[in-house]
């Protein structure tokens, strides 16, 4: 048994901080700690009961200097960054002070530009091996189970990997207008930059929603899904021996499309301050206050998510192909944890990623992705824990 510190207290946090107390042979104790304590005390009175002990606390992850105290008077085993990717350094350097091991699901984005990658944590590698700690990174579905999923198919059903297709389907219906499924700031500025694919040893960019493709989801149907740039990528295609292409594609609605080119047309998903009555405010931060909260979602989206990765490659001379690949119901979700699927896919990695850590069956110190790593014992607590996945051999490729 062991304890673990939860940072944030949104949907994922939310649905992290169940799993662990379903999961209560690892998790002895866990802490729920965010910027503001009434939301922590809130999840705390629904997970109150178990096994698990759960305390709450405050905390800004913005600042080093309140994240030491919280961590030395706790001593978890694992601190799981479920905050804002803004924040992962701050953790880090936090979690190397007290000699901690650190978790993540999103990769480090700076506040002031809208780009993501691997660059600022890679370079803790050092700093954590040398205190013989472990940083897991991107411990999420996408990133996190694609990169499992990748790690699994390059050990057991190919001798190389040539390509790598992502696929994320979300078919869920909330009923607005317009709604992200998670932080509407970062699921905007993901979406609104140049799309990128890794082709024969170089990035090729696009730009935004140029790249369109239909495909037949398993459980779903035909969806328009769109060529994206999303961070495993560079992880995978560093990790993955052999490849030659890697891209990843999203399903989005044309509604939804709509609106954002709106949106878009009329400033309001900028990231650059302008001056509103005397003072400076970001309009996509405004725009963030303004739109449903994705945490209330959960009770009234309908429908099933479809992330998975289609493989090619060779083994024993032979070319194959296979599709790995998760369904998961968003009103089970609900059910089970007060959650959309959106939330659910990606904290039960998270919780997974953990129990990976804690239990030493992921151990080794430095920083690294989760495809780096001895893929079995994660496929198989995500069957046991609710993310059961499926293999197709010979499926429908993406041209």
């Amino acid at each position: 048994m062991g304890k673990a510190l939860i940072i944030g207290c949104g949907g994922v946090a939310s649905v992290a901080a169940h799993k662990c107390c379903q999961n209560s042979e690892v998790f002895d104790e866990i802490m729920i700690a965010s910027r503001t304590k009434s939301k922590c005390d809130a999840l705390k009175e629904k997970l109150d009961g178990g096994k698990t002990k759960v305390t709450t606390a405050q905390v800004d992850a913005d600042k080093v200097e309140e994240l030491i105290p919280l961590i030395e008077s706790f001593k978890p085993d694992v601190v799981m960054n479920l905050a804002l990717p803004y924040q992962d350094l701050t953790i880090m350097e936090a979690c190397l002070a007290t000699k901690t091991n650190y978790l993540d699901t999103a990769n480090y984005e700076p506040p002031e530009t809208a780009k993501f990658e691997y660059k600022w944590q890679w370079a803790y590698h050092d700093k954590f091996k040398d205190a013989g700690l472990t940083a897991l990174l991107g411990s999420g579905f996408d990133p996190g189970v694609t990169g499992v999923f990748a790690a699994y198919a390059q050990k057991h059903l190919f001798d190389e990997i040539h390509e790598i297709d992502i696929l994320d389907c979300n078919a869920g219906d909330h009923g607005y207008p317009f709604a992200t499924n998670f932080n509407p700031e970062i699921n905007i500025r993901e979406v609104t930059a140049n799309g990128r694919y890794w082709e024969n040893g170089k990035w090729v960019e696009t730009k935004p929603m140029e790249i369109k493709r239909v495909y037949d989801f398993p459980e779903i149907g035909e969806r328009d899904m769109y060529l994206l740039y999303h961070e495993e990528l560079e992880s995978l295609a560093k990790n993955i021996r052999g490849l030659k292409r890697i891209r990843f594609f999203m399903t989005f609605s044309e509604s939804y499309l709509t609106h954002l080119r709106c949106l878009q047309n009329v400033g309001m998903t900028s990231i650059e301050p302008i001056m509103f009555e005397g003072r400076p405010i970001i309009p996509l931060q405004f725009l963030k206050a303004v739109l449903p909260d994705p945490a209330s979602l959960g009770p009234r989206t309908k429908g099933k998510t479809n992330i998975g990765c289609i493989f090619k490659g060779v083994k024993d001379g032979k070319e194959k192909t296979y599709y790995i690949y998760n369904v998961c119901d968003h009103q089970e979700c609900y059910k089970e944890v007060g959650a959309q699927a959106v939330s659910y896919t990606t904290g039960v990695p998270a919780m997974i990623g953990a129990m990976m850590l804690m239990t030493g069956k992921w151990d080794k110190p430095g920083v690294y992705n989760v495809e780096e790593f001895d893929p079995d014992p994660f496929m198989d607590a995500l069957n046991k824990w609710g993310l059961p996945w499926k293999i197709v051999e010979n499926p429908e490729i993406v041209d």
